[in-house]
């Protein structure tokens, strides 16, 4: 066999305030992103393919940090690179992708439903298997010409290289023609964020494993949906394939659905404020790690928000670190004069109203790292020239390239002891449980000022309808459960 592989990903939170260029991307050429944080998936493809002996023909890997839409010139450069290399390679039998599933660019509200469309035209009846970002808007083009996606079930998203495995053997067994896919698309009408670790969203997890054990059901999967996306198809989606019957997949589907639906209150993000957090800190013992909801790059944040630094500051928090602001120039500033130097700094505030205003400090560099990098599900997240500064009691991490904080490693390895921090405060919404759960006293998620409101019945929506919880608190009462679509490769085929 021929197979191809390929990665595009990047989130987009169109009401950020800065679009994504080409020069965000970090593009790998061929099987160059194995220790990229993204790499995992084209690995794992690139190794089954060899392993079975068949002939791997690999396009691009690229990567952007979510940001605002990304520049219609620069999403059709990446997407034809990959298209063209497809066009090049000649006739394949399968096509294993990563795409992310909420990427939106200038023109396009779907761009994984249109690179989707043009490789099917191009790559005719060969197998194409997507692995995809729960945060995915779940379109009914994505769907039909796409033999196969799977969503990773985990958020913190630790299990891609599952998911990758999963595409690959169920893609085998399509072109061997061992089975049929036929599957299920099911609107919740709920827009949501579900951190999978904790209850109610860990049981609902295990449900779709437990799913996957009849004999008929090959995937079943929740795109859990990116709320800060002004698209359409935004929300949460159940995805469920079965062997030849779209029936069966649709009936597995709806029960997967109705549960959600039936957590959905519970569901819901209820997160104390930042007083309310530091009040609550300031009585327990141990380490505490608090998430700085609203300013994570992770979901588009700009990551330079004074919000919480400035509370710390006028309560004289000690024992504690915040991080990792972007503000490049301050990074650039404190690492020419060098550790011990003190100085006065403008830290932060930058970007906008949702950046809140800088923060004048005097701080003293403690550490300099030139082309820092963080840990993230065992590739890397480069972080560029990073400092590590301290006022007073807090130690404060600063990096060049725009990133949230996965694991411990991003501060310890600027130096910062962690052991002795009372308070960490990390600017990500949820990926640092990864890294911050081991080790912590307690943990959990602030509900700060910012980029990201998680107040989702107020989002200024303009294209999809308004009939979703939570601004309506029962989206089902007219209608009753939605529809299931479905899909399968005989019927795309003949349309």
């Amino acid at each position: 066999m021929r197979v191809f592989v390929a990665a595009l990903v990047t989130e987009t939170n169109t009401f950020s305030p800065f679009p994504t260029s080409y020069e965000d991307f970090i593009v790998h050429e061929k099987g160059s992103a194995s220790d990229s944080m993204l790499g995992v998936v084209p690995k794992v493809f690139r190794e089954r393919v060899e392993a079975d002996g068949h002939t791997v023909i690999e396009s691009i890997t690229a990567y952007a940090e979510p940001s605002g839409r990304t520049i219609k010139a620069a999403y059709e450069r990446l997407r034809d690179r990959i298209l063209g290399d497809l066009e090049s390679a000649g006739p394949v039998d399968m096509l294993l992708l990563m795409l992310h599933g909420a990427m939106v660019a200038q023109g396009y509200d779907d761009c994984e439903g249109d690179i989707l469309t043009r490789l099917r035209e191009i790559a005719g009846e060969a197998v194409i298997g997507v692995v995809i970002d729960p945060h995915c808007h779940l379109t009914k083009t994505m769907v039909e010409k796409a033999d196969l996606i799977i969503i990773a079930k985990e958020y913190p998203h630790i299990d891609f290289a599952d998911r990758a495995h999963e595409v690959y053997d169920i893609c085998q067994k399509v072109s061997r023609a061992e089975i049929r896919l036929a599957g299920a698309l099911m609107d919740t009408r709920i827009v949501g964020f579900y951190p999978t670790f904790d209850p109610p969203m860990r049981g609902i997890v295990a449900s779709l494993t437990q799913a996957e054990k009849s004999p008929s059901i090959l995937s079943a999967s929740i795109g859990h949906g990116f709320p800060w996306a002004d698209v359409e198809d935004v929300g949460t989606r159940v995805l469920v394939y079965a062997n030849d019957d779209a029936s069966d997949a649709a009936r597995v589907a709806a029960k997967i659905a109705e549960r959600l639906y039936e957590a959905r209150v519970a569901l819901r993000p209820n997160y104390p404020s930042i007083p309310e957090s530091l009040d609550r800190a300031s009585t327990m013992n141990g380490q505490i790690v608090l998430g700085d909801f609203a300013d994570n790059p992770g979901c588009g944040a700009s990551g330079d928000s004074t919000f919480f630094l400035k509370a710390m500051l006028e309560r004289n928090v000690t024992d504690a670190v915040i991080g990792a602001f972007w503000d490049p120039l301050v990074a650039k500033v404190c690492a020419s004069a060098g550790v011990g130097a003190t100085l006065n700094i403008r830290l932060g505030g930058k970007c906008g109203p949702t950046s809140s205003d800088p923060v004048d400090l005097e701080v003293e560099v403690m550490g300099v790292v030139e082309n820092h990098t963080g840990g993230a599900w065992g590739g890397r997240i480069p972080m560029g020239l990073s400092v590590w500064l301290r006022t007073g009691g807090i130690d404060i991490a600063v990096c060049s390239i725009r990133t949230q904080l996965i694991e411990r490693d991003s501060l310890t390895g600027l130096g910062i002891d962690l052991d002795s921090k009372r308070i960490v405060v990390v600017k990500s919404s949820n990926h640092y449980q990864t890294g911050f759960r081991p080790g912590s006293d307690a943990l959990w998620h602030v509900n700060s000022p910012g980029a990201l409101p998680s107040d989702f019945s107020s989002l200024p929506y303009t294209k999809r309808d308004t009939n979703y919880y939570p601004r309506s608190q029962n989206p089902w009462a007219e209608h009753g459960m939605p529809s299931a679509i479905l899909f399968g490769r005989k019927t795309m085929m003949a349309n």
